[in-house]
């Protein structure tokens, strides 16, 4: 066995988490904005069918069996008039999809040209009804829907407790699902994620009328976060998007910002080879601390012109309120700041958190929720079960995150307990050599190249197995955090403590949790031994520090902003699924690592083709956003920074945008567009099927990539000192 030495292999320089970019977050030897050849290109036609209100989102796309279309009006301008002001979940009244394949059912919809039109829902056919708005009366009047509450029913709103809320409660509604309980798909349950901390889930009951409308009832509507099963499995927390699974649920994803440990392109071994996380560590290590996210001033106040931004420390809001959710002793005080006074009694497990949560009995009273601990812990957009059930494509949002591959060892449904499920967890290695621009020597556009994907095995485990190794975290407090990390006695100074708790943390890691150099040992026997060659107690590694554990492997984590991947329902050997990258810029376009390329701030749509045992090896660019360097009504018709993608069973594909209301256009409302595709220029692709680079095992082949382990990471160590 050949040992890579992780210190040659993998040391990057401090100064990879400084600079900053001209759109997104700091970053880095980013190339400046240019004029991208091919940005503002589609591959087939985009229609404007709607634009949404003034400050909200387009997202939570969710088009009926007959074609009716609902989608979310997530945190609108309050500004805005009624009932565009307040968050809700409406449908396009009037109007349904001919699912034909083709964009002739609706009119394009113009650009907004007043205020007026800036500040309500529009369509190019039919009109947005509101079904419900968060914070409505629901259960009897016992909830209200979206809002999360304490164990003794209080409404963890910022009106009853002191401290922070990540999105004011009830005002994010997001992905929506409709499992229907009868065969025409005219009544049953819409799901609707709602994205804040705590996190919540709402049930509510919806019919279709005999004129063709539909109607919620909100006596019987319930937050499923409240239910006893909920609370079980210590909630969640930022519930952004989903799917519904080939088994007719609910799949909810926890798009846990808070969970990097390192900032944008820096490594653990970076931190344990320099002696500190000075410059380098992320938002992750503090979560356990006495008013978490006050540590980016604090990091501010100790080192002065030589402080850096954490990345996902602002993520952190809402951890508290979560320990009120599981029952911790509350402070009934209205205040927008939290208190330094160390929780003691219950405090929230971070790795219980970050995954993707299925409602297995969607009409049960309450369902069960399992979460799938053996798909990775990141901060999910979107996952994509394929129609196998067993293959599943996720996407992590955020800067420098990963697009991810689970494969289960055999069909999820047919596990009894799902708490049985197993299957190998995989990361993406880029390998076409004109994504590198070190290799060939000139950036390439995004627009006119593909990306080639190998799939590299992280690791292989159970639900139950994951389960273990998360409870052995289950009690640690804010009181751990300075009764381990700080030589002053807190409870005489909890000040001075405080800060040299910090201090400790950012030198040497939190020793509440996995630690640095458990990472870094794990990445050293993952080189000399392949995945499945690691110490027992180092198997954790991969689950639950996943894009810490990828990243020290060397494995291509650069995606900024993956937010979306869909295919049509039972997709299957042949048909596309589609990728949606809100930013390609940051990691994607500096001059470190696997995709070198030039920046489109607007974002890219990829599409991959399913090969006969469900991988998909290459992305093809087929929808690229604007430039933002171009004239602001250049970009009026172009689809920026993609959100959610969803796709029709007639092949299209909803596309939402999640903008920020600009820059580098005329208007600032996000749009939802309908992508009306090309055929792909290879409909079924057998260039790595079955070949142990798909890492499948749904054809026999599961244990295929084995043999190959430590040649691929020889590979791996050899290109990246290289580059390096």
């Amino acid at each position: 066995m050949v040992d890579f030495s992780r210190r040659q292999v993998l040391s990057k320089s401090v100064a990879d988490a400084l600079g900053a970019s001209v759109i997104g977050v700091a970053s880095g030897d980013e190339v400046a904005e240019s004029e991208t050849v091919g940005s503002g290109t589609v591959k087939g036609e985009l229609k404007r069918f709607s634009t949404t209100a003034f400050g909200a989102e387009v997202t939570g796309p969710f088009v009926f069996q007959n074609g009716a279309l609902l989608y979310s009006l997530q945190h609108p301008e309050e500004e805005n008039p009624e009932p565009f002001d307040t968050a809700g979940i409406g449908y396009f009244s009037g109007f349904q999809f001919e699912l034909d394949g083709t964009n002739d059912d609706f009119d394009e919809l113009s650009t907004p040209q007043t205020e007026a039109e800036q500040r309500q829902v529009r369509s190019g056919d039919g009109e947005y009804e509101i079904l419900a708005h968060g914070r409505d009366k629901i259960n009897d009047g016992e909830e209200r829907l979206g809002v999360t509450q304490t164990p003794d029913g209080t409404d963890i709103t910022l009106d009853n407790f002191e401290g922070t809320q990540y999105g004011a409660a009830g005002t994010n509604p997001d992905c929506n699902q409709f499992v229907p309980t009868d065969e025409d798909g005219t009544e049953g349950y819409l799901f609707t994620n709602w994205e804040n901390s705590p996190g919540n889930v709402s049930r509510i009951p919806l019919r279709q009328t005999f004129d063709g409308e539909w109607e919620a009832d909100l006596d019987d509507a319930i937050n499923l976060a409240n239910t006893e099963p909920f609370r079980e499995i210590g909630g969640t927390r930022i519930n952004c998007y989903g799917d519904l699974s080939p088994w007719g649920t609910m799949i909810s994803s926890e798009e846990n910002y808070a969970h990097p440990r390192v900032s944008l392109t820096n490594q653990v071994g970076d931190i344990v080879d320099a002696g500190t996380g000075k410059g380098r560590i992320g938002g992750a290590q503090f979560w356990n601390r006495p008013n978490p996210t006050e540590i980016q001033s604090a990091v501010d106040d100790y080192y002065g012109d030589e402080a850096w931004s954490i990345q996902g420390y602002w993520a952190l809001d809402g951890v508290e309120f979560l320990a009120y959710y599981l029952g911790s002793e509350q402070s009934y005080q209205n205040s927008n700041s939290n208190s330094t006074e160390p929780i003691s009694d219950t405090y929230p497990n971070p790795y219980r958190y970050g995954y993707h949560v299925d409602f297995r009995e969607p009409t049960a009273d309450p369902p069960q929720p399992v979460k799938y601990y053996v798909m990775g812990r990141a901060s999910w957009e979107a996952p994509n079960i394929q129609a196998d059930e067993q293959t599943v494509y996720m996407c992590s949002d955020g800067d420098s995150k990963g697009i991810y591959k689970f494969v289960a060892d055999e069909r999820i449904p047919k596990y009894d307990d799902p708490m049985d499920v197993s299957g190998t967890l995989y990361a993406p290695e880029i390998t076409n050599p004109q994504a590198d621009a070190s290799t060939v020597g000139t950036r390439k556009s995004p627009a006119e190249y593909s990306l080639d994907i190998e799939w590299i095995p992280l690791g292989s485990a159970s639900n139950a197995e994951i389960e273990e190794w998360i409870a052995e975290y289950d009690d640690i407090t804010q009181s751990d955090y300075l009764r381990v990390h700080a030589g002053s006695d807190w409870m005489e100074d909890r000040e001075a403590a405080l800060e040299e708790a910090d201090r400790e943390v950012i030198e040497n890691g939190n020793q509440n949790y996995i630690t640095n150099e458990e990472i870094v040992e794990w990445a050293d026997q993952y080189y000399a031994e392949g995945p499945d060659g690691v110490d027992e107690e180092l198997r954790r590694v991969p689950f639950l520090e996943t894009r810490a554990a990828a990243k020290e492997i060397g494995v291509s984590i650069e995606f900024n902003k993956a937010e979306g991947v869909d295919s049509k329902d039972g997709a299957g050997p042949g048909d596309p699924v589609y990728f949606g990258i809100s930013e390609f810029n940051d990691d994607l376009a500096n001059d470190e690592g696997d995709i070198q390329m030039d920046r489109v701030d607007g974002g890219v749509v990829y599409r991959g083709v399913l090969e006969s045992d469900y991988n998909i090896s290459t992305l093809e660019p087929v929808i690229v956003g604007p430039d933002f360097t171009d004239e602001p009504e250049d970009a009026d018709d172009a689809l920026r920074n993609v959100d959610n993608v969803y796709v029709m069973d007639d092949g299209r594909v909803l596309c939402c945008e999640d903008g920020f209301g600009g820059p580098a256009r005329s208007y600032p409302n996000d749009g939802l567009y309908v992508y009306e595709p090309q055929e792909p220029e290879e409909k079924t692709r057998n260039g790595n099927s079955g070949n142990g680079n798909s890492g499948n095992g749904n054809n026999g082949n599961e244990n295929s990539n084995n043999g190959n382990e430590n040649a691929t990471a020889a590979t791996r160590a050899t290109a990246n000192e290289a580059r390096r």
